[in-house]
C-alpha cells in the first residue's frame, strides 16, 4: 500500500531512500540546489560506486552546485525541458512528491507526496520506474563543466594570446555558438577529431593534437574550461 508523506516525512523518506540506495539512484525536479544533508548522501552513494541519474528543468543551474557535481565520479546529470514531475527512486523505493530538490522548498513550504514501495505495489512501481526511463532518455546529458572565461588574471593571458597571435580564442560555449551547435555536440566534434578525449569517469581532456590547434585547458574557481582558436574547423 503507498503510504501518504507530509511535508516532514517527505524530507525524512527522500533522506532514507537515497541512504537505502544499492545500486541506483534516480533524483527528478525541475528546480536543482541542494542541501548540505543532500549532498552528504550522495557524496557517500558516490563513493560506494552507486549510479545516480539527476534530471532537473530548469536552465539557470547554479554554479556552486556545477562545481560541487564535477568531483562526483558516478553522477549523471540531465535536462529535460518543459519538466514539472518529482520522483525520486532507487531500486526498491518511490517517492512521488510536491517537493523539488530546492533548499528553500525543503525548509519552507507545505508539500505532499506517497512512498510506493516495489514489494508491496510491484505494478505501481514499475510504472513509475518506466516512466522515469522515458523522462532520461528524452533529457539532454549535460557534460558536468562551467565553460565561463573569468575577468581576471587568467582572462588577461588570453587577451595577451589574442594580441600576438591576431585571433581571438574562444570558450567551448561561444564557439558551439558560432556554429550553430550545442556545446554538446561541438565536444562530441571535437572528440571525433582527436582534439579532445574521453577520461574513464567521462571527462574530457585536451590531446596533445587539440593543443597544436592551439586548444587550451584554463582553470577556475568554477573549474575547468577549454580555449579555442576562434577559427578552429570542426
Amino acid at each position: 500500500m503507498a503510504k501518504f508523506l507530509n511535508t516532514s516525512a517527505t524530507n525524512f523518506f527522500l533522506e532514507e531512500l537515497i541512504k537505502n540506495a544499492k545500486e541506483r539512484l534516480i533524483l527528478i525536479s525541475p528546480f536543482l540546489r541542494l542541501n548540505d544533508r543532500i549532498k552528504e548522501l550522495l557524496e557517500d552513494k558516490d563513493r560506494l560506486k552507486i549510479d545516480i541519474r539527476i534530471v532537473y528543468g530548469k536552465s539557470d543551474l547554479h554554479p556552486d552546485e556545477i562545481k560541487w557535481m564535477q568531483k562526483l565520479d558516478y553522477v549523471r546529470l540531465s535536462f529535460c525541458k518543459n519538466l514539472h514531475a518529482k520522483c525520486y527512486m532507487n531500486e526498491s523505493e518511490c517517492i512521488i512528491s510536491s517537493l523539488n530538490l530546492y533548499e528553500f522548498s525543503q525548509v519552507n513550504n507545505n508539500e505532499m507526496g506517497i512512498l510506493v514501495r516495489k514489494y508491496e505495489d510491484n505494478e505501481v512501481f514499475k510504472d513509475a520506474y518506466e516512466e522515469a526511463q522515458r523522462i532520461i532518455r528524452i533529457s539532454e546529458e549535460v557534460r558536468i563543466s562551467l565553460d565561463e572565461v573569468k575577468t581576471d588574471s587568467s582572462s588577461k593571458e588570453v587577451e595577451a594570446d589574442e594580441e600576438n597571435n591576431n585571433f581571438s580564442k574562444l570558450t567551448t560555449s561561444k564557439l558551439a555558438a558560432k556554429y550553430k551547435l550545442k556545446t554538446a555536440d561541438l565536444l562530441d566534434k571535437l572528440t571525433e577529431k582527436g582534439f579532445l578525449k574521453l577520461n574513464e569517469n567521462g571527462k574530457h581532456f585536451l590531446t596533445d593534437q587539440g593543443k597544436a590547434i592551439g586548444g587550451e585547458f584554463r582553470s577556475s574557481q568554477y573549474g575547468g574550461y577549454f580555449l579555442w582558436n576562434e577559427n578552429t574547423e570542426i
